[in-house]
């Protein structure tokens, strides 16, 4: 696996920073956040169950353009693969 680093929060020290990379292989984004409040989950949690595999994070808004970014890389890998 070969992970494509598209940014840090710039607005966060080097070492608590919501991350996102997209996974050069299978295309699949990867998001590092910060935990989500109960409240929050909780309002999740009334779409269904959260599977112990899986978390709600929370990705600033200012990360846009970059997760933008990694979905049209994404896109392209997805395209290379068919």
């Amino acid at each position: 696996m070969s992970l494509l680093f598209f940014g840090k929060d710039p607005n966060t020290d080097e070492d608590h920073c919501p991350t996102v990379w997209v996974d050069d292989e299978t295309a699949d984004l990867v998001l590092q956040g910060w935990k989500t409040d109960q409240t929050t989950e909780e309002k999740c949690l009334t779409f269904g169950p959260i599977p112990d595999t899986e978390a709600v994070i929370r990705i600033p808004a200012r990360m846009v353009d970059q997760i933008r970014k990694a979905c049209d890389a994404a896109e392209r890998s997805a395209a290379e693969l068919r």
